[in-house]
């Protein structure tokens, strides 16, 4: 059992963190906060604007001290960004408040996931493959080190999603109470 107060969702887009992480939220009976969503409502502009006017940088920046909000709240669920494990400090965080959940999912499956989504700045261009290619090889060995739990959502349906990694998170996580 690892003891945190909050359960934290982390991999790469389209593996479901924000659809399973609002699911197992209902499962557990606690809010649930997806951090782009939390970013943008705070920020009053989409993720996509926050890069075009601030640059991947200022996105960080907006995404460190949303993550330290959040982690300073009462106990949650939170989807987290794809990205918020580029930062020390946040992977710190995390591992010192969280429950840290990685949803793996192949590159093919993003791919299939993805397919329609024009939303996601880091995927506006022409090879998305190869985009997905290199920010997996970037970021796996930081999902790693941060996870408390790994598991694979390719291929599963939500409801199954749900249901398996709920059960598996009950035997491992001891959910405290946020200070």
């Amino acid at each position: 059992m690892n003891p945190a107060p909050h359960l934290v969702l982390v991999g790469p887009m389209g593996a479901g963190k924000s659809t399973i992480g609002r699911r197992l939220a209902q499962r557990l009976g606690l809010p649930f906060d997806d951090m782009d969503a939390a970013i943008e409502s705070h920020a009053g502009a989409s993720v996509s604007t926050i890069f075009e006017r601030e640059g991947e940088a200022g996105f960080r920046v907006r995404e460190r001290a949303m993550l330290n909000a959040l982690l300073q709240s009462p106990s949650r669920v939170i989807a987290a960004g794809g990205g918020v494990v580029l930062s020390e400090e946040n992977r710190q965080a995390l591992q010192a408040r969280a429950f840290v959940v990685l949803l793996e999912l192949s590159v093919e499956g993003q791919m299939e996931r993805l397919a329609r989504d024009r939303t996601r700045p880091l995927l506006q261009r022409e090879d998305r493959e190869a985009v997905l290619h290199a920010l997996a090889e970037e970021r796996a060995g930081l999902y790693s080190d941060v996870a408390d739990l790994r598991f694979r959502t390719d291929g599963l349906a939500v409801n199954d999603a749900v249901v398996t990694l709920g059960r598996l998170i009950d035997a491992q996580w001891r959910r405290e109470v946020a200070a």
